[in-house]
């Protein structure tokens, strides 16, 4: 019974539902137009794992840093680690494992993808006991966390097409969610000091502004890739995609601010069924843009 429950506890403690983050590894592959050839399709499948169980090792390093914090918060206090399901020594071990499998696959599958993964984990590390207790930076490591990710997968695909344009999309987003979480955060706290000292640093007018800027600037960059980028169809039919993209962030938005539901923007992906339909409908339109209708 008990190693039953450590196990659940491990399994827990690397969070599977945040491994939703690492498809950002694919942007590359379906950008780029190489969707369909398998040895890219492949390498960028293998080099998902990787990053799911890279993340799963910081994931583990993180939860035993913040072990004694999370005790004193109301629902983190529920993690294995805090709770006691799982010790420290444990989760230490298998992150190394994680870190020493991830890493050594990443390196043989291709070494620019095991560079970027050993960044990764690096910056990620850093931020745990360090960057994440530095106001505003922390948001922007996290982001950049998301832009290597879409590196990752631009050295898997051999994107050397692949435009600039999309890096900055996918920091924009990354800091609207990040930034996202970070009001739900204050939000909850209702007025009264965080155990997280970062959160004190923090304002609900603050953040409203940087969102408001980021949405709009999102919008925008992501309006500007489609007709601009050199990769893309000469018809333009990729600004086809641009109102599902809206959709998408004004749902994002209405679920932050009226439903107070931006605490875990990763896991609404799995959870609000009209954020679902919209990307959805915004992939396939991607790929009958970039694959199926015909240039004119």
């Amino acid at each position: 019974m008990k190693l039953k429950q450590t196990t659940r506890g491990l399994f827990r403690a690397m969070r599977p539902r945040q491994w939703t983050k690492n498809v950002f590894i694919f942007a590359a592959l379906v950008f780029d137009g190489k969707l369909f050839i398998f040895p890219y399709l492949r390498d960028t499948v293998i080099g998902f794992v990787v990053l799911c169980l890279l993340s799963s090792a910081v994931y583990l390093i993180n939860d035993v840093a913040d072990a004694p914090a999370d005790r004193l918060h109301p629902t983190k206090r529920n993690r294995p680690i805090a709770r006691g399901d799982v010790s420290a020594g444990l989760a230490l071990a298998w992150a190394g494992a994680l870190c020493i499998v991830s890493l050594g696959v990443a390196v043989a599958l291709d070494a620019v993808f095991g560079v970027i993964s050993l960044g990764y984990f690096a910056l990620m590390t850093l931020y745990t006991f360090r960057l994440k207790h530095v106001v505003i930076l922390d948001v922007l490591v996290i982001a950049s966390g998301f832009v290597l990710r879409v590196g990752a997968g631009a050295a898997l695909a051999d994107a050397i097409r692949f435009s600039p344009w999309m890096y900055v999309c996918m920091m924009l987003l990354a800091l609207l969610l990040g930034f996202g979480k970070r009001r739900q955060e204050i939000v909850e706290l209702n007025g009264s000091n965080s155990t997280r000292a970062i959160l004190n640093e923090y304002n609900q007018a603050l953040l409203d502004q940087i969102i408001s800027i980021i949405t709009g600037a999102t919008i925008v960059s992501y309006a500007l890739y489609t007709f601009s980028a050199p990769q893309l169809p000469k018809n333009h039919t990729m600004m086809l995609t641009i109102p599902f993209v809206v959709y998408g962030l004004f749902r994002y938005l209405y679920l932050v601010h009226v439903k107070g539901e931006g605490g875990a923007p990763d896991e609404l992906v799995l959870t609000d069924r009209p954020m679902q339909v919209a990307l959805g409908l915004w992939g396939i339109s991607v790929v009958l843009a970039l694959y199926m209708l015909p240039p004119v």
